[in-house]
């Protein structure tokens, strides 16, 4: 049985002494660790991969309640932000799409060959598009659609999946309809949002097109936290590709949509790996 350990608090002497010392005593053995100091935040940023070594043949480790317990102690006296988790467990992931799939697409065949350690409960949409696409990896798609009559009943719906299915991550891949101020603070740091950030001269209808008559040299894409400033939230991934003159505004369009994906598939993998650690209004994000 793996756990992860994930902490941040004020960097001072002796943190990570304190953390292996534990980890000794109650004999885990690690098998990746990676940490961080912010030099202008103060904060120290630890993410540790153990291995249980009292597992029994049948893999399963002491109850994670147990361990949580007898780390408390460990904690407190560095006011340490902290979690362990199973590595084992699957993070449940509600999907929220429009009418451009290709980001759903891609999470979908991830998640079909488990290159993702997610469970998919529900697909929601405010379109129809995708719902054969939903049934064919049997998983339930909501058609809500929305209008500035009908958006606050729809997430009062969507609250209720959530809780219903367990949510841990909302991920909106291509949702083109803005989350509600309250809806975004309720769910903070548990909804990744993707959208073409290197072309922040071009909002609005048409992106690569506006991008295409101004001709840009590089398109990119960013994945991000959502927050009630829109597509203000803390950063976790980006990625850019070089383009040129001959590229028409479809041929842009296409090379986005790939980047769109590819951020968005490592921003959810960093997320339901525990990875990404709030600071301030960045992210640290150890890789792996």
């Amino acid at each position: 049985m793996s756990l992860i350990l994930t902490l941040s608090c004020h960097d001072r002497p002796g943190i990570v002494a304190a953390v292996s010392g534990f980890l000794a005593t109650h004999r885990f053995n690690i098998r990746d660790s990676a940490q961080f100091g912010d030099g202008e935040t103060g904060l120290f940023f630890m993410r540790v991969s153990v291995e249980d070594l009292e597992a029994g043949p049948d893999g399963n480790g002491r109850p994670l309640e147990q361990v949580r317990a007898a780390f408390a102690p460990v904690a407190a006296p560095f006011d340490m932000t902290w979690e362990i988790h199973d590595e084992r467990a699957k993070s449940r992931v509600l999907v929220l799409v429009s009418k451009f799939g290709h980001c759903l697409n891609d999470l979908l065949y991830r998640y079909s060959i488990d290159a993702l350690p997610i469970e998919i409960p529900a697909i929601v949409s405010n379109h129809r598009d995708w719902y054969q696409r939903a049934a064919n990896h049997n998983i339930p798609f909501h058609h809500w659609p929305v209008t500035p009559e009908s958006k606050a009943r729809q997430e009062k719906m969507l609250r209720e999946l959530i809780e219903q299915e367990k949510i841990d991550l909302i991920v909106l891949a291509r949702y083109m309809q803005v989350l509600s101020p309250d809806f975004s603070r309720d769910y903070a740091g548990r909804i990744i949002n993707i959208h073409h950030s290197f072309l922040p001269s071009f909002k609005g209808a048409n992106p690569y097109r506006q991008a295409h008559a101004r001709g840009v040299k590089l398109i990119g894409a960013t994945a991000h936290y959502v927050t009630a400033d829109l597509d203000e939230g803390p950063i976790i991934e980006q990625e850019v590709a070089r383009v040129d003159h001959g590229y028409s505004p479809e041929q842009l369009a296409a090379t986005g949509r790939d980047i769109e994906s590819l951020v968005l598939a490592r921003a959810v993998k960093y997320h339901v790996e525990h990875r990404i650690f709030p600071n301030g209004n960045k992210t640290v994000v150890f890789r792996g």
